[in-house]
């Protein structure tokens, strides 16, 4: 059964998550490790073409319904790799004893699941620098404009809206910082069997000459031994995909305060077909943040079952945790993606009613005068954060 997106509002046409990317991942990896052992001269080069050009047939038009055989057929080994791997030797017997030769189903997986991830981590980060650029513009637009200050739900003390816009900012651009360096270590994954590439030393004299072709034709760091069992990669990336959508989810819920009728600071970019009701045509819902929220509470869980299967593995291939892993982090992805997507487009369309906050103030705060060092604070988290990421492009 294909994932269309029918409960997911907002990802209809993801190409960087669903099942064919994860089918055409592993399907990189296996030509990726043709191609290594091309590169270390263990087989000629014409074969890894040929196993490049059958696995572009697998991975082409058809690659939908190969997902759905891939995964009515998994069940009886437990993972993809196994008939996905049927398949490919199928659409190249001369070559069978070489595609995947020294490997394991978890070598595969766990690459291509990496590569996933990255193209979804970069898919987000650009969106993140949409978003940070369209909120920094709200910040010093709204430098000064006075707001009410809500603590615990309650009116609290004069302050701007630029201030409560430079606090997006800093929640938004540190996750872009933790998203774009983890998925700038999202290593190879190797280690064959059981970890000890026996399989590998088997074909080659220097079994990690070939791990490291694999990682340069893949462009991914190669850790130092593998990591099977050992699933840091995975929780940074899952705890950084979290934390993007957490930062949204603080953007959503101040947004979701600020549309409501009573309070009119704030209002969703308008489009057509967008916030309509079945049952009230007079309403507007604010949608994009309705959407992201869902992924900041959804997120979180995501990302436990990440954590609490890395702390149940054993041995030298877990038996289950792993297998847990898999939905985890491919749901999570898309919570990342589409919250970035969605988000980015919020922030750059968002309507701002300073007469509106200015008479709220007035209301629960009649007699406040000043804003404190508001306005002074935007210009301070502008200026650091511009800093920083001046330093970072100069490194």
């Amino acid at each position: 059964m294909p994932d269309v997106g029918l409960l997911w509002p907002g990802a209809a046409g993801d190409d960087v998550t669903d099942d064919v990317a994860v089918l055409r991942a592993l399907l990189a990896a296996e030509v990726a490790w043709v191609r290594a052992q091309a590169a270390v001269g263990r087989v000629p080069g014409a074969d890894a073409d040929a196993v490049g050009a059958a696995s572009a047939e697998l991975g082409g038009a058809a690659a939908e319904r190969l997902a759905r055989e891939v995964a009515l057929e998994s069940a009886g080994g437990g993972n993809p790799v196994i008939p996905l791997l049927a398949r490919l030797r199928a659409a190249v017997p001369e070559h069978a004893a070489t595609i995947h030769a020294g490997l394991t189903s978890q070598d595969v997986l766990d690459t291509a699941l990496v590569l996933v991830l990255r193209d979804a981590a970069h898919a987000a980060v650009r969106d993140l620098d949409r978003a940070c650029t369209a909120v920094a513009r709200l910040a010093r637009t709204h430098r000064d404009a006075p707001a009410l200050g809500r603590t615990l739900a309650q009116a609290a003390v004069p302050t701007t809206l630029g201030a409560r816009f430079a606090g997006w900012l800093g929640g938004l651009h540190a996750a872009r910082r933790f998203l774009a360096e983890v998925a700038g270590a999202l290593p190879l994954a190797y280690g064959g069997a059981a970890g000890e590439l026996s399989g590998v030393a088997g074909l080659i004299n220097d079994p990690f000459v070939l791990v490291d072709a694999w990682g340069a034709e893949l462009g991914l760091p190669v850790p130092p031994g593998p990591w099977h069992p050992t699933r840091t990669p995975m929780t940074r990336a899952a705890a950084a995909l979290a934390e993007t959508c957490a930062a949204f989810g603080h953007v959503a819920g101040d947004v979701l305060q600020g549309v409501r009728p009573e309070v009119g600071e704030l209002r969703e970019p308008a489009a057509p077909g967008r916030g309509t009701s079945s049952a009230m045509p007079h309403k507007r819902n604010p949608v994009l943040s309705v959407l992201l929220r869902r992924s900041a509470i959804a997120a979180p869980h995501l990302a436990a079952t990440v954590q609490s299967a890395a702390g149940l593995a054993a041995d030298e291939r877990s038996d289950g945790a792993w297998h847990a892993e898999w939905p985890a982090l491919q749901q999570l992805a898309r919570h990342a993606v589409v919250t970035a997507r969605l988000g980015a487009e919020l922030l750059e369309g968002l309507e701002v009613d300073t007469s509106a906050a200015a008479r709220n103030l007035h209301i629960a705060l009649p007699d406040a005068r000043g804003v404190g060092v508001a306005p002074a604070i935007v210009d301070r988290v502008l200026a650091q954060l511009a800093a920083t990421e001046s330093a970072m492009e100069e490194s």
